[in-house]
């Protein structure tokens, strides 16, 4: 192998952290909690990026973008919201630096405190709402719909590559409407967009569904999310979409004439993705040797290989390749031709393997007289001999099947390991294997907390589809329950 990396089995964190790092999709930076997405890892998030943007604005909304820095009072005019995220919050003090005057070096200049302490954003709730009670004024204004592609700072303490930085990239929408009801399926359809995105294009299975009180968003009347299953039994939370009711309107006093001439607070959404998408693409689906990415999110979807001996075979091979290239590119594949000559050709199947390149093509000098060329699926990691005559199209179907086999395998892992339980003693036993325990709640805190305390597993989502419609007894404290909720231990 071209790079080696620890067993799924043996280690599954030190498994996830050698394939960020020797994939080459990201690593530690010189600042602690943060990273740097390096070009490979970068051009699969601008993938994602792209897609998402596509689908938000066909769905209406427009892109803008607001300041890094947050005013502290704004933060502490939504008491949930500030509450929430008060302990993570990075805070600008002064404005600049001076010589050392004892030694080397610079210090703070104590003659340029800021008159007000600025928020290094966490999330942008405030500074936006601040802002749209100078563009909402009218019925006509609404519905506002914006979303920001954006970094934020939430100061981590246990930081994972990807899972959890203390600087990430995400996006966050934020609209305004002018009914309860508006806002409420503004929340359903972005979170249904996140879904979407998940299954089609990560081939990654998710639950949709709604979060117990305590695990709302800071500020949310109703949060949406999805939640996928990793490869090691714990639950992802990959997507949320948030309710916010008037409540941020109320703490900075945005109001719109209605049509009949009186004033209303508006109603309010949010909801986001981050680059721990990244972090469940390759937990998701990845293997011992490497990523396994969808085709539709993969940077390179063909890699030609070229096996030879001397000069001469080398250059014939490169030109047929070269055509075949050609001719891919026109179906829209990524086609990358690996003409390294310092490298063995087995180096180079083991690289491209560790990159999760969806399809490999290698081509000998006895290929080149058949007429053949070899062509290797990373999913399945099969390889076969094909006709060099209408491969290229072999190639395109191949895509899809790709993407089609990762999902179901995914899936079918998910259905493996969602197991219902109906009494405490099997749902002890249950959580240490890990997986979806899907058991009746009596819908109290107290229940939710002392099962958090005692299996260290959470309600991942109240389930909004059919599978835990059904009433029963709760699996904690024996009493009534009108449905079934998804329980996890998570990232």
């Amino acid at each position: 192998m071209a790079k080696e990396i620890v067993g799924r089995e043996e280690n599954y964190s030190l498994w996830y952290n050698n394939l960020v790092t020797k994939a080459d999709l990201a690593e530690n930076s010189a600042v602690r909690g943060c990273m740097v997405i390096k070009p490979y890892g970068y051009a699969i998030w601008e993938k994602m990026q792209a897609q998402l943007d596509k689908m938000f604005k066909e769905t209406g909304h427009v892109n803008a973008y607001f300041p890094l820095f947050i005013p502290k009072s704004f933060l502490s005019k939504e008491a949930e919201h500030v509450e929430g995220f008060a302990k993570e919050c990075a805070v600008v003090t002064h404005h600049r630096l001076m010589a050392n005057p004892d030694g080397p070096g610079v210090v703070v200049d104590p003659d340029a405190k800021l008159e007000e302490e600025l928020i290094v954003r966490p999330t942008s709730e405030t500074i936006i709402w601040s802002t749209y009670k100078n563009w909402i004024k009218s019925y006509r204004d609404l519905p506002l719909l914006i979303n920001q592609w954006a970094n934020v700072v939430r100061w981590e303490m246990r930081t994972r590559l990807f899972l959890r930085t203390t600087e990430f990239l995400w996006q966050e929408g934020h609209t305004a409407h002018s009914t309860r009801q508006e806002a409420i399926e503004e929340t359903d359809r972005m979170v249904q967009v996140y879904a979407k995105f998940a299954r089609e294009y990560m081939a990654m299975p998710v639950i949709v569904g709604k979060k117990s009180e305590s695990e709302r968003f800071a500020g949310a009347l109703e949060t949406l999310c999805i939640e996928a299953l990793m490869q090691d039994g714990k639950a992802l939370q990959a997507g949320t979409s948030h309710f916010l009711g008037q409540n941020f309107a109320k703490a900075f006093d945005v109001q719109f004439a209605n049509k009949e001439g009186g004033l209303e607070y508006v109603w309010a959404t949010s909801w986001g993705v981050s680059t721990r998408l990244m972090g469940a693409l390759v937990m998701a689906h990845s293997d011992n040797n490497g990523l396994v990415l969808p085709p539709k999110l993969a940077p390179i979807h063909v890699v030609m290989v070229p096996i030879f001996k001397t000069q001469e075979e080398n250059d014939r091979i490169i030109e047929k390749m070269g055509e075949m290239k050609t001719r891919l590119e026109k179906f829209g594949l990524t086609v990358k031709i690996d003409t390294r000559d310092n490298l063995r050709s087995g180096f180079k199947f083991a690289e491209w393997e560790l990159k999760g390149v969806p399809v490999r093509v290698a081509i000998g000098p006895r290929d080149l007289e058949n007429g053949t060329v070899e062509v290797a699926r990373r999913d399945t990691l099969s390889k076969e001999s094909r006709e060099q005559q209408g491969v290229e199209e072999y190639i395109l179907s191949l895509m899809d099947d790709i993407q089609e086999n990762i999902y179901n395998k995914a899936l079918d892992f998910r259905i493996k390991n969602t197991f219902k339980v109906d009494d405490f003693d099997t749902f002890k036993t249950k959580i240490e294997e890990g997986g979806f325990l899907l058991c009746h709640w009596d819908g109290t805190t107290e229940t939710e907390e002392k099962i958090k305390e005692e299996t260290k597993a959470t309600i991942r989502c109240i389930p909004m589809e059919d599978e835990g419609l059904e009433s029963g007894f709760c699996v904690y404290s024996g009493k009534p329950s009108k449905g079934r909720v998804f329980f996890a231990r998570a990232y």
